[in-house]
């Protein structure tokens, strides 16, 4: 258990200690209301008593895989048997059969007896039910439960204690699973539906520059195919009938030709080409629509500190790019700060977050050399950035932050061997 704790994401976590209290609510209420139930039922037949206790015991034990599989239907929406539930009712209802009978034939009333006994028999099953059925159901069906019991216990023991004891404790038993049961699947369901908006939003950004290159090739491309059908069209047509401005029309053909390669090869370029300025306010803007809260600190492009040269620039906003989307792929980060300095004519940059999830580390991040210092798992990124970095004199280093569960990335660059 302790083994599934340590490897499970933090999500993964919410939910397993979620339904690890939710399985010892059952024998919490056993426990707390056993002892003061015996006792107020002090001098009924023992037989009884003891089979009210011991049918409230089995009903526990009923209540453990009926509280699993309300969970994965509030959650996921799976259907649940129908045995399981009905052999759940078949056993509360026993269990206020026979407190029934010991309030009639036992000894002199205590005060709260029927309403501890009520409890007692309706939690094991009020709380998996406040999963499986609707609030409003749920309250109906408590509802009746209550005006039934009302009705038995002014049979049983004429007056106005035992029916507002029963329903009292059928209302307190309904409260008392909606607001611990209910509340704490609510809880889960928000947080799947956090982590599922963070990825939805994370693919936007994605299909956003996708829309944006698509529409640069569009413009740049577009008039241009145009043009060069029309005038090929016309050449077609001039060649036909043998007049010499064809060969005028196929030399604008190519002239248009070549104008085009040239503009989408701009448009690439600009797309291959990264600025780190335009980088960290990208970074901030997607990190921050993750809910990730991203703190940049970069002197450098804030018009302070030595300026960095346009290759640096353009390598370190190539750092900042792939550390962004691997934040928003691989980590379930909460923070994310990206530092940018300039020490000894080296630029360097620091890129932490801490949503590493356990498991993942294989080495210690102190090397620089091809796989030292990486992480389980690691693609084809950080390897395109350390050749791209030794190109220009400079490293890349991968591995555990300084806190426990971070993950830094770290790039150098001499100034002058980049310029």
């Amino acid at each position: 258990m302790i083994r599934r704790w340590r490897g499970a994401a933090r999500l993964k976590r919410v939910e397993l200690f979620t339904r690890w209290m939710l399985y010892t609510l059952p024998w919490f209420y056993q426990l707390a209301l056993c002892g003061p139930l015996a006792e107020g039922l002090r001098g009924t037949p023992p037989a009884l008593k003891w089979s009210l206790l011991g049918l409230s015991m089995v009903q526990s034990v009923l209540a453990l895989p009926l509280l699993r599989r309300g969970l994965d239907h509030y959650l996921h929406g799976r259907p649940v048997d129908r045995r399981l539930p009905g052999l759940a009712t078949v056993l509360a209802a026993a269990g206020l059969g026979i407190g029934l009978v010991l309030q009639a034939t036992g000894a002199p009333h205590q005060p709260g007896a029927a309403a501890r006994t009520v409890t007692l028999t309706l939690l094991p099953l009020a709380t998996p039910y406040a999963l499986l059925l609707p609030m409003r159901t749920f309250a109906a069906v408590h509802t009746g439960i209550a005006a039934a019991l009302a009705v038995a216990e002014a049979v049983v023991r004429p007056g106005l204690a035992a029916p507002l004891g029963a329903v009292l404790g059928v209302a307190g038993a309904g409260s008392l699973c909606l607001f611990t049961v209910r509340c704490s699947g609510w809880m889960v369901q928000v947080m799947y539906e956090v982590d599922a908006n963070r990825e939805v939003q994370a693919r936007l950004a994605v299909a956003e520059e996708r829309l944006r290159f698509g529409r640069d090739l569009h413009d740049v491309m577009g008039r241009n195919l145009a043009v060069i059908a029309l005038k090929s069209e016309l050449a077609v047509q001039l060649a036909r009938r043998e007049r010499p401005e064809a060969v005028d029309q196929m030399v604008e053909v190519q002239r248009i030709a070549h104008e085009t390669q040239m503009e989408v090869r701009g448009v690439v370029r600009g797309y291959r080409e990264a600025d780190l300025q335009v980088e960290l306010a990208g970074a901030r803007s997607v990190l921050r629509a993750a809910r990730v809260d991203c703190r940049v600190d970069c002197p450098a492009e804030d018009g302070g500190g030595t300026p960095l040269p346009e290759a640096v620039r353009s390598a370190l906003g190539w750092v900042v790019r792939e550390g962004t989307t691997n934040v928003l792929r691989h980590a379930d980060a909460e923070r994310c700060a990206i530092r940018v300095r300039v020490h000894a004519g080296t630029a360097v940059l620091e890129m932490e977050n801490d949503g590493v999830p356990t498991g993942l580390r294989t080495g210690t991040g102190a090397g620089t050399g091809e796989g030292a210092g990486t992480w389980a798992g690691e693609g084809s990124g950080l390897k395109g950035l350390r050749e791209r970095l030794a190109a220009l004199g400079g490293t890349l280093d991968s591995g555990p932050g300084d806190g426990a569960g971070t993950y830094r990335l770290r790039a150098e660059l001499p100034l002058e061997g980049a310029a």
